[in-house]
């Protein structure tokens, strides 16, 4: 939350004329309700199940750019199915750069807590281990969301030559 995925992916998905698809925001169309309201009503284990639902469904489809929520890679089974047809990107900042821009908070189910930053900071540190898992990293605390798209972008080569490596049993 609040590293820039929707608008990266957006801007992702324009430069490489892709299809942007945001899995909350399907969630919620599917649903008719928020994700807070999914929380709130249905609780975290009942919302991370229709988040691999949909995270199943998306990944099988093609020249899609998807956003998902930073809690989506809990899952093993969403990374696996994330990876199996393209590539994992995970945008990072610092806790406090985090809070400075999701401001209250308060569509923020996770963070409905007396303390916020350090909720943020249990959370990312909780997460490191699924989030290293990521086939790109981009710290995006000083990086508005043009240049880190353009990053990525400039990223995509490289892990392609990577992988062809791999695949031919050079690395």
């Amino acid at each position: 939350m609040g590293t820039g995925k929707t608008e990266v992916g957006k801007i992702l998905a324009k430069r490489l004329g892709l299809v942007f698809t945001d899995i909350d925001r399907l969630i919620e169309k599917e649903q008719g309700m928020s994700v807070s309201r999914i929380f709130e009503e249905r609780g975290e284990n009942a919302f991370r199940e229709l988040e691999a639902q949909a995270v199943r469904k998306v990944s099988g489809m093609k020249n899609l750019v998807i956003s998902t929520g930073g809690g989506a890679v809990l899952r093993e089974e969403n990374i696996a199915n994330l990876k199996s047809s393209g590539i994992l990107i995970c945008l990072t900042a610092s806790p406090e750069v985090i809070f400075r821009r999701i401001g209250s908070g308060k569509n923020r189910p996770l963070l409905q807590v007396p303390d916020a930053l350090r909720k943020i900071k249990e959370l990312l540190e909780s997460r490191r281990p699924y989030y290293e898992k990521s086939d790109i990293v981009i710290k995006t605390d000083r990086m508005t969301p043009l240049s880190a798209a353009e990053e990525i972008i400039g990223a995509l080569p490289h892990l392609n030559d990577a992988r062809a490596g791999e695949k031919n049993g050079k690395c």
